[in-house]
Parts: C-alpha cells; structure tokens; sequence
C-alpha cells in the first residue's frame, strides 16, 4: 500500500435520492386539478402557454420558461391559464438542507438551464414509461432495456440543475439572495441543535440525525463540532440532562420514571450519565432544591 495519500470526500449539497413520479402533459385550455400534498418535493417547468398554480393560500400564474417548487406536504393545485399548456412536472425525494432555498420559489429557467431539463426529459423517457396526460400515474414503470446509466444520469442532471440555480440567485443581487455558505453552516447547525433539543425524550442515533438533513455523517459531524464546539452526542446528552433538571425541579415524577421519559437503558445508566454532565447524582441534585414532599 502507498502511503502519503489522503483521501477527501465529497461534500454533497444536494442529493436526490429518489425520484418518484415523471410526467409531461398537454392541458386543454379548461383543465383543472383540484390538488393533492405529499411528502416529496415537486417540480413544475411550462413548456408551453401559461398555468395558474396554487400553493397552499398563494396563487401564481406561472408562463413559458417559468419553473416552480412545491416543498414537501405543501398542498398545490393546477389549472390552465388562457391557454393550452404543456407542463413538464418530476417528483422526487432530497432530504438536503440547501432544498430549503426553493420553499416558495419560482423563476424563468435561461438558456444556460434549459439544456439540463432537457436531458432529464430525454433520459427520463428512455428508462421510463411515460404516457402522456396521465395524471393519475402513481409509479414510474421501468422500459425493459434502457440505455445504460439513464437513471443516474437523471439524478445527476437534477442535482447539476439544482445547484446552478442557487448559484444563479445567489450571485444576483436580488432581494432573495441565498445565503453564505457561512450563514448556510449556521443555520444548519443551529436546526441540528434544535431537533436534539425537541428530540431529548427520544432515543436519536448520529445516523438518524444525518438522514434527517440530507448530509453524511462525517460532513454533518465535522460542521457540528466547528459551529457549537461539541460532538452532537455530547450536546444531544447535555439536552436530555436539562430536560431531567427540569423533571426532578416539578417533583412530579420519581428517577425510574425519569429515566423512562428520557429513554437510557435503565436508571443505573440514567444516574452515571447525570453524574457524568453535572458532577452530582440526580439524589444530590434533588436535595438541594426546595421540594414539597
């Protein structure tokens, strides 16, 4: 083995880890679709003519070239606008912390991005089965010999896309700039920190944290340790300590059940970690605080 190589990681901004449904539809000029919300992103380019979307209580007349963003459990409708639209629509699934820039988003797609929403288009219809105006369709079925690759040359089109329009916006000086990259770490680790603050009664693993923000354990963990000085386990365990604080301080509930709203082990282990954060026993805690008995 060679010695002296060291080997970097990527840090991924986006990752779509699933793609869910493609369609591309050919509206008459009275189309309507009531709407529907689901648990995945969804994103809606016009093609042709004009759709006013709706999205949860705004409304937005979305015209040719214009793209738009539905967040996850966001309710949205459609319907055609003086016109008979065609309107390319793909769903998929990104966990990504970055995904937050397109919550409320919609632009003209330039020239410089239309190539990549084409060849979504292209390789898309070559794994795929995709009939047209079929709105009703609930799960990609796959053609029998696609071209080698089509599936993660979708992926990595959308991605590419993705990412070049939060470059797009964040180098123009429009009032929606996208954050630094600086500002975008720090507000990363401070929703970290508030998960692990909401989650204290649950039992976490690094590795669920991870898949909750769309980011790998060593770059999530590297970014928590630089922002708050701590490991998140550590920071996790300091949570649950103050919320047991906070338990043994109401007198409500003995240290057996106080360690089974946390979720440690037993209370043995819940009396090690407490003594461990705050140098006294949860006993010794208690006796110094003025409790009725």
């Amino acid at each position: 083995m060679q010695k002296g190589y060291v080997r970097t990681k990527f840090d991924n901004v986006i990752n779509v880890t699933e793609i869910v449904t493609v369609h591309y539809y050919e509206f008459a000029d009275n189309f309507v679709f009531s709407g529907e919300k689901h648990d995945f992103w969804e994103m809606v380019y016009v093609d042709c003519g004009s759709v006013e979307i709706r999205r949860d209580e705004e409304s937005v007349i979305l015209r040719q070239g214009e793209i738009v963003f539905h967040k996850p459990n966001e309710f949205h409708s459609i319907k055609s606008h003086r016109s008979s639209p065609n309107v390319f629509v793909l769903s998929f699934v990104c966990r990504s912390y970055a995904m937050r820039f397109f919550e409320r988003f919609s632009a003209v797609l330039n020239k410089t991005l239309k190539p990549f929403l084409e060849s979504i288009v292209a390789e898309a219809e070559s794994a795929y089965v995709i009939p047209k105006n079929d709105t009703g369709m609930k799960k990609l079925e796959k053609k029998p010999s696609p071209p080698m690759g089509s599936e993660q040359l979708i992926k990595t089109y959308l991605e590419q896309l993705l990412i070049l329009l939060i470059r797009k916006m964040t180098n123009s000086r429009t009032p929606s700039v996208f954050p630094s990259k600086e500002n975008l770490e720090s507000h990363l680790a401070r929703s970290v920190k508030d998960f692990l603050s909401e989650n204290a009664g649950q039992t976490l693993r690094i590795g669920d944290i991870c898949e909750k923000f769309g980011y790998s354990k060593a770059y999530l963990s590297r970014l928590f340790k630089q922002q708050c000085g701590c490991t998140m386990a550590d920071y996790f365990i300091k949570k649950k300590i103050e919320y047991a604080k906070r338990l043994i301080r109401e007198n409500k509930y003995n240290f057996t059940e106080i360690s089974d709203r946390l979720s440690f082990d037993n209370p043995q282990y819940f009396s090690r970690v407490f003594k461990r954060v705050t140098g006294i026993t949860p006993t010794a805690f208690r006796n110094t605080l003025f409790l009725e008995n």
